[in-house]
């Protein structure tokens, strides 16, 4: 935006006229900014803002930084939400993986930290404002963040992700099976009808799996118990006084697990037995976690990759911990 220069004849000093809504040293008012800032933000590339707005491709990418940046520091001052998931996530072969907090009410990724031990985010763990907010952690069978939850969020309750149980004792399960009938483990009919839950098989598929079955009573047996599994796994907004009804018979079943090829699977679950039953009552999962977790990836492959981690962070804090909405200055 041109305007007229002016010259002061007692100071001898040289000024222009002042815009309404242009801060000092700015060519553009800010909406005009955040105008620009909001198509590319939104996916329209630096060479179409340049021909639509007439500006440079540099100036975009300029402007665009500066809105990054400030929301940013307003993200990253936040304190700790109540509810929170934690899970970790490639990031590059050099650097290793990093650890991904997600505020589970809201919906939004709170932070994203390298690295997925306790030496590596102690510094940060220790620094982290309002961490006895947190009333819920919600994460997958890893004892690294089991041990991280209880040190540094004291207050919180660990629920396990129930996708990942599930999948442990499908894995378990399908281990057993190996090493009882190694021929009908490789049968992908059969691998089908076995993963899949026994409620949601129709007539033909259950009694094409009762006729295998029966050939093999020790894998029936294997087979019926983790159903079982899977049918207290899948519990959920369950009040207290039926939680202490069904624990009983759950730790009847984890007993009987000791004795059978599944020991290994009785031992986790036995370990993971608090967070499990906090299953029973929460409904909160990592689901959410796992779904920034394919944005961050996506954000990733559109910038052919990032070198240096803290402009990964900004983006996907940018990207992922916000609504998109910005308030405009009036």
């Amino acid at each position: 935006m041109n305007g007229y220069k002016y010259h002061c004849r007692c100071c001898g000093r040289y000024f222009r006229h002042p815009f309404v809504g242009i801060r000092p040293r700015y060519r553009a008012s800010e909406c005009f900014r955040l105008e620009v800032f909001e198509a590319h933000h939104g996916g329209v590339t630096q060479r179409g803002i340049s021909r639509t707005h007439r500006i440079s491709p540099a100036t975009v990418e300029r402007w665009y930084q500066s809105h990054i940046s400030q929301k940013y520091k307003e993200i990253i001052s936040r304190p700790c939400p109540e509810m929170l998931g934690i899970d970790e996530h490639f990031f590059t072969r050099k650097k290793g993986y990093a650890t991904t907090l997600v505020d589970l009410r809201n919906r939004s990724v709170f932070d994203v930290k390298l690295g997925r031990s306790e030496l590596s985010l102690r510094s940060y763990l220790r620094l982290l404002p309002g961490k006895e907010n947190v009333r819920l952690i919600a994460m997958d069978l890893s004892e690294t963040y089991r041990s991280i939850a209880k040190k540094y969020f004291p207050n919180a309750t660990i629920v396990a992700d129930r996708f990942h149980v599930v999948r442990l004792i499908n894995h378990h399960f399908l281990k057993a099976w190996q090493i009882q009938h190694p021929e009908g483990r490789k049968n992908r009919g059969l691998l089908s009808l076995m993963r899949r839950h026994q409620w949601r098989l129709n007539k033909d598929n259950r009694a094409n799996l009762d006729r295998y079955l029966a050939n093999y009573p020790v894998l029936r047996a294997l087979y019926i118990t983790k159903q079982k599994l899977i049918r207290f796994v899948l519990m959920k907004t369950m009040n207290q006084n039926r939680m202490e009804k069904k624990l009983p018979q759950f730790l009847e079943l984890l007993a009987q697990l000791h004795q059978s090829p599944l020991n290994a699977l009785g031992k986790t679950l036995a370990s993971w037995l608090q967070p499990i039953v906090a299953m029973w009552r929460f409904t909160r999962n990592n689901g959410i976690t796992e779904g920034f977790h394919n944005k961050m990836e996506m954000i990733s492959r559109r910038a052919y990759g990032f070198r240096n981690f803290e402009n990964y962070r900004i983006r996907v804090m940018t990207h992922c911990g916000w609504d998109g909405v910005i308030n405009r200055v009036r």
